[in-house]
């Protein structure tokens, strides 16, 4: 049977009993250091927190003051273990010695050899033929002799080093000297990579991270070739300043155009104060100024402008910044060399799509389109209170092509745009409501007029409820709008200051009637229908505006008398538990409740114009074409049946042409596995008809294959087609990806070895790798 020697430290006098029959137990009091990286290391703890000890046979040598356990050994304290066929333990020296299946275990990280040899206070010893595994970047360090030199450190003669599971890894890096220090670096002599047992690459010095946390160094490249760069190698290096900041660097070389660098940085104050920016830069060795000498064919053909320039760049940032009293800063910053840097450098690290899709991510706004020549700069500060807010923002309109070829510029900036707004809310207690927009503009260009602008537009409101079918809600809006010019130009005597006066009237007239039926299925029990119907009329007198200045839709206000009316269908379905109470009669709700799905939604709207139908339109007579008052039929629908199945449309039709205006309707298909399929068709009249599809497919645990393909039907010409699969092992991965658009072709892959080349966690939300 098993023995167990209950006792402590301080009783040094402990008498030895040997006993086959007993179970004993032995309490050793030990004072170590914590466990590093994790909270925790593999020897040492300073709790006071006893040891104990079992093993089939123990005993107590006085002479040498160390304890002897032979067959099942376990040493124990709180999360940490030792295991082993026989232990040597001295109490006074703090030193251990385990021999035979040694296992030591500290929370998830695990210690493997033949025999130990550890001085549990100084921290350091000897395991043989062992294996050390950190659980945080499932991390292996195998070695003949393995050395613990320090708290965190450690070194082999020859040693191997994986995140692969198993004795025979996918991968693995061998050497000699090893010398590796956890949340510091390793560093290995005569390093060779091995895929399985082919040796693949060799360097002399080899230098990696064995840190758990966010950590410096190179990250996994990205290997490509296409038509118009050659071949590409993009080399990020990652810098971990602090914990509230980090970098990355690139290095982006293309065989037939030259060498791109660039800069990210990052920071993280708190939730709400936080900011990127990112800058490339290079020197284009290609030029298109517009003849096939001069090589015409590096420009792209959405604009007639050329790219004379062989300096290029792009500069874009976004931050936020939580203020004093309440008040948030938000900076948009886009500047691009030309017209043309964003088509060449659409995909990659450090392109339009990667750019825009973290930007949307963790700020919540993206980038204007890439084919967009006009970029918009701002800076907003504002503030919002329960009732009311307050945006303060000064928007600069950056058109690339004029400023690059310093053409006549009258593109209209906003330094500044203030606004003021109220929401609707009541009017004391009175029956009435009443809701406020404000703004002041000044409008400048570098050719052409400029302004300042007030406008202020209140609006009040009396809502009605007839009986209880109806919803009738009057509103009158009064609106007055002031512009000063402050060029010398427009500043003569009758125009220098414009005043204009609007008044509006609305008319909301709608209802609401609704059927609930009974459920389909086990899982959902009842289904709502609604119906609401809406009659909107809207008033604005006519006045001669030619006077006034036209910088955007507040200055453009025209004479209406329009009526719209619409009829949205909507269908929701109740899911949840129900029980029958003991009568029989009734239901009642079982916790955690209902849960409601709007599956359906349809809805169709047309407007009557009633002033195109009473005055005569010359513009008719010119065309000798009849009045029509009647706006084309828009109608749009929302379906949702299932959780992996959604289809979107709306179509606008005119009665006049016989003909959809436009028609638009989109698909996804997916299930549990990841499995996706997105499919959508575009059409505008004489303007724009393509399909787009995307879809992801996975065909095994490991392998996944992905593509999407882009057609402009109009044209019948390929917009853009890529074909991607995605192979994800254990401790690797491996993407390879095919792209063909606008007359250039490129192929891309790259190789993760995870734990030191892998995709992994970011300072602010971005996904990054983690540095090799």
């Amino acid at each position: 049977m098993r023995k167990t020697i209950y006792s402590k430290f301080r009783e040094q006098n402990l008498s030895i009993i040997i006993c086959s029959s007993l179970f004993l137990l032995i309490l050793i009091t030990i004072k170590a250091n914590a466990l590093a990286g994790t909270g925790q290391r593999l020897f040492g703890d300073d709790s006071g927190e006893p040891w104990h000890i079992t093993a089939d046979e123990i005993s107590f040598d006085k002479k040498t003051n160390q304890y002897i356990a032979n067959r099942n050994v376990t040493i124990s304290k709180e999360n940490k273990k030792l295991t082993a066929d026989f232990v040597r333990f001295d109490y006074e020296l703090m030193e251990v010695l385990a021999i035979g299946h040694v296992v030591m275990t500290a929370g998830d990280d695990i210690l493997v050899g033949s025999r130990m040899e550890m001085d549990l206070q100084a921290e350091i010893g000897t395991v043989y033929d062992g294996t050390i595994f950190l659980k945080e970047n499932h991390f292996y360090i195998r070695g003949d002799r393995i050395q613990k030199v320090g708290k965190n450190s450690y070194t082999a003669d020859k040693a191997s080093i994986t995140t692969c599971d198993g004795d025979s890894p996918a991968w693995k890096i061998t050497g000699r000297n090893l010398d590796i220090t956890i949340e510091g670096y390793g560093f290995v002599n005569h390093a060779a990579l091995w895929a399985k047992n082919v040796p693949v690459l060799y360097t002399p010095f080899f230098v990696f991270p064995v840190k758990l946390k966010r950590q410096t160094g190179l990250l996994s490249p990205q290997i490509g070739y296409s038509n118009r760069k050659w071949e590409e190698y993009i080399q990020p290096f990652y810098w971990a300043i602090n914990d509230s900041s980090d970098a990355t660097f690139y290095y982006h070389h293309m065989g037939r155009r030259g060498d791109k660098v660039g800069f990210e940085y990052r920071y993280m104050l708190d939730k709400e104060s936080k900011g990127t920016f990112m800058y490339d830069y290079f020197n284009d060795r290609k030029v298109d100024n517009g003849t096939t000498e001069g090589g015409d064919e590096w420009g792209y053909l959405d604009d007639s402008a050329t790219r004379p320039n062989s300096d290029r760049y792009w500069f874009r940032m976004k931050s936020d910044q939580a203020m004093p009293y309440g008040f948030n800063a938000k900076l948009d910053i886009d500047f691009v060399s030309d017209q043309d840097y964003l088509h060449e450098f659409e995909n990659g690290y450090t392109g339009f799509d990667a750019t825009d899709k973290y930007f949307t991510r963790l700020f919540g706004r993206g980038l204007d389109n890439y084919d967009d020549a006009t970029r918009v700069n701002r800076l907003n500060i504002s503030k919002t209170w329960s009732a009311c807010s307050l945006n303060a923002e000064t928007r600069w309109y950056d058109n690339v092509i004029n400023r690059r070829q310093e053409e006549t510029d009258s593109t209209i900036q906003k330094l500044p745009f203030v606004e003021f707004n109220a929401s609707k809310q009541q009017i004391l207690k009175t029956p009435f409501y009443f809701d406020f927009d404000s703004q002041y503009t000044y409008f400048y260009r570098e050719d052409g007029s400029r302004a300042h602008r007030a406008d202020v537009y209140p609006r009040f409101y009396l809502p009605l409820k007839l009986k209880n079918y109806c919803f009738l809600e009057p509103s009158f809006g009064v609106r007055e709008t002031v512009w000063r010019f402050d060029k010398e130009e427009y500043r003569s005597s009758d125009k220098a200051t414009l005043y204009r006066e609007f008044y509006d009237i609305r008319l909301d007239l709608s209802s609401e009637i609704y059927q609930i039926y009974g459920g389909i299925g086990e899982n959902i029990n009842r289904i709502k229908h609604t119906v609401t119907p809406r009659v909107v009329y809207n008033y604005i007198p006519g006045k001669d505006q030619s006077k006034y200045p036209s910088f955007d839709s507040v200055d453009n206000i025209t004479k209406k008398s329009l009526v719209t009316y619409s009829i949205t269908n909507t269908f929701t379905s109740r899911t949840g538990q129900e029980v029958t109470t003991k009568d029989g009669s009734e239901t009642q709700e079982v916790p955690p409740g209902y849960s409601y799905n709007q599956f359906c939604r349809f809805k169709l709207e047309q407007s009557y114009d009633i002033n195109e139908a009473k005055e005569d339109n010359p513009s008719s007579w010119a065309n000798q074409k009849e009045k029509q008052p009647f706006s084309s039929v828009y109608g749009e629908i929302e379906l949702m049946p299932m959780q992996y199945f959604s289809v979107r449309a709306d179509a606008t039709w005119s009665q006049y042409e016989s003909d959809f205006q436009s028609r638009n309707i989109a698909a996804t298909l997916s299930d549990k596995r990841g499995d996706r399929l997105f499919v959508e068709h575009r059409y505008t009249i004489n303007s724009v008809e393509s399909i787009y599809t995307n879809l992801s497919c996975v065909i095994t645990d490991n392998l996944n294959v992905y593509g999407d393909y882009e057609r402009n039907q109009l044209g019948s010409q390929d917009i853009s087609k890529s074909l991607g699969c995605l192979y994800k092992a254990q401790c690797w991965s491996i993407d390879f990806k095919y792209i063909d658009e606008e007359n250039d072709r490129k192929y891309m892959f790259v190789i993760n070895l995870y734990g030191i080349g892998e995709f992994g966690r970011s300072l602010v939300g971005r996904t990054m790798e983690e540095p090799l």
